[in-house]
C-alpha cells in the first residue's frame, strides 16, 4: 500500500512512496537496498574474468608481491620511496606496540593522545616549514575534517575538476558553495574567483594529481590567490618524499612554502604508514584541534602507525639519494614508454599513465599484464572521464633497471598486440 512522504529525505512532496519488494523468501525488502539487487556490472566483470580490483596480496608491499602463489612485479604501488617493507620501520612499530600496545582505545579530543603523536606532530611541521602540525587518522579525514571545518555558509571553496575524492567529500560536508575549475586551467579559476562574492574564499589543489601524474601550477596559482584573497590548501598525499629539496612537498618544490597557507596529506605512500596530517600556522591548527570533527570524532593513529611514520620520515631526510633513483627510474620509464609509441598525457613525475581510451581495451590490457606477471592499476569512469581510461603504473625508488626493463618488454609486446602503439 502506498503512502506518502513527507521528510527530509522525500522523493519529492507529495509524491508517492514506492512499495517494497517481496524476495523470493516472501520477506519484504526495502527498496533502498533495491539498488543493490540491480548492481550486476562488477559480477558481469567478474565472470568474464576482467574484475581488476580487490586482488588478494599475500606478501610485503614491495616491488615483487605475492597474488595467488604467483610473484609478480609491482607497478602499482604509492610506495613511492620504497620504505614499506623496509627492517627499520618494521623494528620501530614493534618498539611502539611493546611499549604503548595496539592501540589507543579513543580519539585524540579525549584519551587518544600520546606522547608520539605530539611528537610527531612538532616533526611534521618543521619537515614542511609552518608553525605547527596535526595528525588524523587517516588522509582521507585529514581533507575532509580541513575543508568541512573552515569552508563555512558564507564561504566558496574552489577544487580541481582531477581533485582527489577526499577532496571533493570534504568540500561536500562544508556549508560553503563548491566551484570546480577545469583541470590545472588557472584561467578558469581566476574568472571563478572573480565571479564569486563570498566572504571567505578557499582553493583545493592536489601537488601532485594522482591519476595523471602532473604538478598543480602552483606558482600560477599562488599570484591569482593573492588577487581574490583566496587561502590555498595543498594535498600533497603523492608529493611527500617525490617533490621538495628534502622531500617535502610541491610549495617547497616552488619555493612558495610562506605563501601555501595550509599543507595536508597522508602517511600511506612515500612514509610507509598510514595516518593524515596539515601543516599550518598555529591559529588555524588550533581551530582545528577544536573544530574538525573527522578528527574529534575518530580514533586516534594506532602507536605503531605513529613509530613507522616517525622512522620513515627520519629516512627520506636522511636518504636523499632515495630521491635520486625515483627520480631516474621515472625518467627511464617514461623515455621507454614513449619510445614504444605510449601515449602519457602530461605526466612528469613517477605516476606514469598509459592512455588507453576504450574501456574494453583498458580492462583487456591490464588482464594480460596481470597474466603476465605485471601488476598495474586500470583507471575508469568516475576517477577518469569515460573515453580516457588508463593503465596506472607508478615506480619506486627500489625498483631496478631490470624489473623496468622487463616491464617495458611485456608492455610493449600487449600494447602492439591490442593495436594501442602510435596512435
Amino acid at each position: 500500500m502506498s503512502q506518502t512522504l513527507n521528510g527530509p529525505n522525500d522523493l519529492g512532496e507529495g509524491t508517492p512512496a514506492l512499495p517494497d519488494i517481496v524476495a523470493a523468501d516472501g520477506l519484504q525488502r526495502s527498496t533502498l537496498l533495491d539498488k543493490c539487487q540491480k548492481f550486476t556490472r562488477a559480477e558481469e566483470l567478474r565472470n568474464v574474468g576482467l574484475y581488476p580490483y580487490f586482488r588478494m596480496i599475500e606478501s610485503a608491499q614491495d616491488t615483487e608481491v605475492m597474488i595467488g602463489g604467483k610473484k609478480m612485479l609491482m607497478l602499482g604501488s604509492n610506495s613511492y620511496m620504497g620504505l614499506t617493507n623496509d627492517p627499520r620501520i618494521k623494528e620501530a612499530a614493534k618498539a611502539a606496540v611493546e611499549k604503548y600496545g595496539s592501540g589507543c582505545a579513543g580519539s585524540r579530543f579525549l584519551n587518544g593522545t600520546l606522547d608520539i603523536h605530539i611528537e610527531l606532530e612538532e616533526q611534521i611541521a618543521d619537515f614542511l616549514g609552518k608553525e605547527a602540525a596535526i595528525v588524523f587518522t587517516t588522509g582521507y579525514q585529514a581533507n575532509l575534517g580541513v575543508i568541512s571545518a573552515l569552508v563555512g555558509r558564507e564561504d566558496h571553496v574552489f577544487i580541481d575538476r582531477t581533485d582527489h575524492a577526499s577532496i571533493v567529500d570534504g568540500s561536500r560536508l562544508g556549508f560553503g558553495r563548491v566551484h570546480k575549475f577545469m583541470h590545472n586551467d588557472v584561467a578558469d579559476l581566476d574568472r571563478l574567483l572573480g565571479n564569486s562574492n563570498a566572504r571567505g574564499k578557499m582553493i583545493v589543489i592536489d601537488g601532485i594529481y594522482s591519476m595523471e601524474g602532473d604538478i598543480a601550477k602552483l606558482a600560477d596559482i599562488v599570484p591569482v590567490a593573492k588577487k581574490h584573497n583566496a587561502a590555498i590548501f595543498v594535498d600533497d598525499a603523492h608529493s611527500v618524499g617525490v617533490l621538495g629539496r628534502i622531500g617535502n612537498g610541491t610549495a617547497d618544490h616552488f619555493g612558495l612554502t610562506d605563501e601555501v597557507d595550509i599543507i595536508g596529506g597522508t602517511f600511506s605512500k612515500s612514509l610507509a604508514s598510514i595516518g593524515g596530517y596539515v601543516g599550518a600556522d598555529r591559529d588555524v591548527i588550533d581551530y582545528l584541534r577544536h573544530h574538525a570533527r573527522a578528527l574529534i570524532f575518530s580514533a586516534s593513529m594506532a602507536p605503531a602507525c605513529v613509530a613507522a611514520t616517525q622512522k620513515a620520515l627520519e629516512i627520506v631526510i636522511a636518504e636523499p639519494e632515495r630521491r635520486d633513483a625515483l627520480w631516474a627510474n621515472t625518467h627511464f620509464m617514461l623515455e621507454g614508454l614513449h619510445r614504444i609509441g605510449l601515449d602519457t598525457g602530461d605526466s612528469e613525475t613517477p605516476i606514469l599513465p598509459i592512455v588507453i581510451g576504450e574501456m574494453e581495451v583498458c580492462f583487456t590490457m591490464w588482464r594480460m599484464l596481470h597474466d603476465a606477471g605485471i601488476f598495474v592499476n586500470p583507471v575508469v569512469a568516475p576517477a577518469t572521464p569515460p573515453d580516457r581510461t588508463l593503465i596506472r603504473l607508478s615506480v619506486m625508488a627500489t625498483h631496478t633497471k631490470d624489473q623496468l626493463t622487463r616491464a617495458l618488454e611485456i608492455i610493449e609486446k600487449i600494447a602492439r598486440s591490442l593495436g594501442i602503439v602510435n596512435r
